[in-house]
């Protein structure tokens, strides 16, 4: 039997092909695909997206808002779907919105804005890997301009260095425009870099990528130096609504908050909030962004005071958050569907999504955060989130 799966060298992406290839499954597995048959878009939209198309996973979209945001970019209340099969994590998100609402709304900011790739040189010595450092600084503006000719939108910022042995790595740094930019950066940093080999003959090899742009790993270099955006989400929240919209005091939160921390420590995680890994994938999904990506963009420093007027200061700082409004899934139907709920497709929309992005997920680390203390968390979900 032919185990080879099914496809058409002139056209692969009609809905025939797609059919054929379920039949295959069928044949291999006896599997129906009746429902993952099911999809309102024409595939011919499809190549850069997909290989081997048979169909669409149906992942059900809530909707949660208003969400007040105070930024930059985003102004005003917006209507945020998500896209999720955990029952109470709209409804949270929504809680922790109405909370923000009546408390005057989330203050976002966009600090700083990278993508990267990261190439590693290698030489004899450490000591000939040092003098190509120094050469490097001296031949930014070249390096920098062969970078730039194979794209009309990334810009090289800067390159950062990192000696280890006898290898230099390098963290290229680049604005991307409303594109995430992974393979933007890419083509451009190879461009750079074939071209720094070509009359640099004391390189005995490079590696375009030596893990050092950690793609799609969360790791301590990109917490602190930033891939993709840095968004700081802030509030400060009344005492009276955390009482009667979340049953909690500030006293109370803030003491959770500081054991949750210890507790997070003590378990090694790679940020000390509560879950922002669940908003942050909603959207991702509902918005045509890459999902794997959530790995970084998950990561999240949260911060709490409580005020000299006895109020709830509460922040989240998301070094690495990687989104885009333009290009890779964004483009497709639903997905453009959904940026365009929030007025965010497109050219010029992408640090506007970044802010939206923050500031839900800070709904939710307080949403989540005082349904726990108010001994809420368990019934929530036993009323919500159970398949019945």
């Amino acid at each position: 039997m032919n185990k080879k799966i099914p496809r058409n060298k002139e056209n692969d992406y009609t809905r025939e092909a797609a059919e054929e290839r379920r039949r295959f499954a069928k044949e291999q597995t006896n599997a129906e695909l009746c429902h993952v048959g099911q999809y309102s878009f024409d595939p011919a939209v499809l190549p850069g997206n997909i290989e081997n198309f048979i169909g669409a996973a149906q992942v059900p979209i809530g909707l949660a808002g208003p969400l007040l945001v105070n930024g930059e970019y985003a102004k005003g209340e917006f209507f945020v779907p998500l896209a999720t099969t955990e029952g109470t994590l709209v409804a949270s998100y929504n809680r922790g919105m109405k909370l923000l609402k009546e408390s005057g709304g989330v203050t976002v900011t966009v600090v700083d804005d990278a993508m990267q790739r990261a190439p590693v040189f290698v030489f004899r010595s450490a000591r000939e890997a040092q003098k190509f450092s120094s050469w490097i600084k001296e031949n930014f503006a070249e390096i920098k301009a062969r970078a730039e000719t194979t794209t009309s939108v990334g810009k090289l910022r800067d390159i950062q260095q990192f000696p280890a042995s006898r290898f230099l790595y390098l963290r290229f740094n680049y604005t991307t425009g409303d594109a995430a930019g992974q393979n933007m950066v890419g083509k451009a940093t190879k461009a750079a870099c074939d071209w720094i080999v070509s009359v640099r003959p004391e390189i005995e090899r490079y590696q375009l990528e030596g893990s050092f742009a950690t793609d799609k790993k969360t790791s301590w270099v990109n917490t602190l130096n930033t891939r993709g955006k840095k968004v700081i989400a802030e509030a400060t929240i009344p005492a009276e609504k955390l009482e009667s919209i979340m049953h909690v005091s500030v006293k109370q939160i803030f003491e959770a908050r500081l054991t949750s921390q210890l507790g997070g420590y003590l378990a090694g995680v790679n940020n000390n909030g509560a879950h922002s890994a669940n908003g942050i994938t909603a959207m991702f999904i509902a918005c045509g962004q890459d999902v794997a990506n959530v790995a970084e963009s998950s990561a999240a420093a949260v911060y709490a005071e409580i005020t000299k007027t006895g109020d709830y200061y509460f922040s989240v700082t998301i070094p690495s958050l990687i989104v885009a409004t333009y290009g890779g899934g964004t483009g497709l139907p639903t997905q453009r569907e959904c940026l365009e709920l929030l007025d965010c497709y497109g050219k010029d929309r992408v640090k506007k999504f970044a802010e939206i992005v923050a500031a839900t997920v800070l709904c939710g680390e307080l949403s989540l955060g005082t349904a726990v203390i108010a001994d809420e968390w368990v019934s929530s979900h036993e009323k919500l989130g159970r398949n019945r």
